[in-house]
């Protein structure tokens, strides 16, 4: 992926409603890593680096995630210069049987992307 300051992702119907029936009005979505390497992160170990991901709802910004991610979902969503290194192009979210995907032109990053509501 570039180093672009924006991401773009095409989010699937089905995924956008899952992910945008637990946002609240205001709130900001982050695209994170769910790998044991940042503070969002609910596993431990490093088994699992770059393979994982999760959308993260958060009531504001973090300065960690400066890069915007376009999407057609009308997410307010970032994720962080440590993701990019995982993420190709044509970044696609679908929803099938329950689980999320996340996918780029060189197929499937991840096939059980979570939504979690980070509280302090």
């Amino acid at each position: 992926m570039s180093n672009s300051e924006t991401v773009k992702v095409n989010i699937k119907p089905e995924a956008a409603d899952k992910i945008k029936g637990q946002v609240k009005d205001g709130q900001v979505v982050l695209l994170s890593l769910n790998d044991g390497s940042n503070k969002y992160s609910d596993v431990g170990g490093t088994c699992t680096v770059g393979s994982s991901f999760q959308f993260v709802i958060l009531d504001q910004k973090d300065p960690d995630f400066t890069i915007e991610v376009e999407n057609n979902a009308g997410l307010d969503l970032y994720t962080s210069p440590a993701e990019m290194q995982y993420l190709g192009n044509d970044l696609v979210v679908d929803e099938k049987n329950a689980a999320m995907s996340l996918a780029d032109d060189g197929g499937v990053i991840d096939g059980a992307v979570t939504v979690n509501e980070y509280n302090k």
